[in-house]
């Protein structure tokens, strides 16, 4: 167990607390140095360790005695003990919290495709800068090799396309996004291109259905072309799908 130490003159920041119930902090009161002001006259200090917290409340329960002061417990899980002085109007207070045991005892071999850590959010996010400024970047296999070589974890396929997939929506944004700005940019592509013509229609509820887009520039050419139109489409390979048509002279 560690702990922060008490301070009278002064609020140490280990000593500013978020509760389990409310994410405010809990401010350490100050108070004005007086004959009424002690320190406890123990040994503690920040950065002092316990084996146990039954150890740590065994001194203190030593130190409250000797010191002729109570204290009552504000915060106490599995992960972290705050304690004050029961006078409302007294700074006294401690923080203990488990420490972190940096040497793993377990086996390296457990590592598996379903590692609880590397989940497509991760991945996306540590591959993301792969696919800024280029057209396709890497797809899933090659996330994989990215996961295995710059992370060291085993995804599976699945996890890899998923993991692509996050990293372009992070990159350009996801389907639905690029839905909801094209009125605007239709507004833009017609106050800066005059005559252009748009038109976006949607069905009964409001959910997009197709939209019409000629430039104004390419409206006033036509009269001096040919009168031979070229039609020719492509299928849209995205979420929603769809056919994209082109029509040229």
């Amino acid at each position: 167990m560690y702990f922060g130490k008490n301070k009278h003159d002064e609020v140490d920041p280990l000593l500013r607390l978020t509760g389990a119930a409310s994410d405010e902090p809990v401010n350490v009161p100050t108070t004005e140095a007086s004959d009424s002001t002690f320190r406890d006259g123990s040994d503690l200090h920040e950065g002092k360790y316990f084996n146990t917290k039954k150890d740590l409340k065994r001194k203190l329960s030593d130190i409250a005695m000797k010191g002729n002061f109570e204290f009552r417990t504000r915060i106490s899980n599995r992960l972290l003990w705050v304690i004050e002085c029961i006078d409302p109007n007294c700074s006294w207070r401690l923080r203990a919290s488990k420490i972190y045991v940096g040497v793993h005892c377990c086996s390296l071999l457990n590592k598996n495709a379903n590692h609880r850590q590397a989940t497509y959010v991760v991945i996306g996010e540590q591959v993301a800068p792969q696919y800024v400024g280029v057209k396709k970047g890497p797809g899933p296999k090659g996330v994989q090799t990215f996961a295995r070589t710059k992370l060291g974890a085993q995804i599976s396929y699945y996890k890899a396309w998923r993991g692509r997939k996050h990293a372009h929506t992070l990159i350009r944004g996801s389907p639905e996004q690029s839905f909801h700005i094209l009125p605007s940019y239709f507004h833009m592509l017609e106050k800066l291109n005059p005559g252009t013509v748009t038109r976006i229609e949607v069905d009964g509820e409001s959910r997009f259905k197709y939209l019409f887009l000629a430039f104004g520039v390419a409206i006033r050419g036509f009269r001096y072309m040919r009168k031979v139109v070229g039609i020719d489409g492509t299928f849209l390979k995205g979420q929603y799908r769809g056919v994209l048509l082109v029509a040229t002279a």
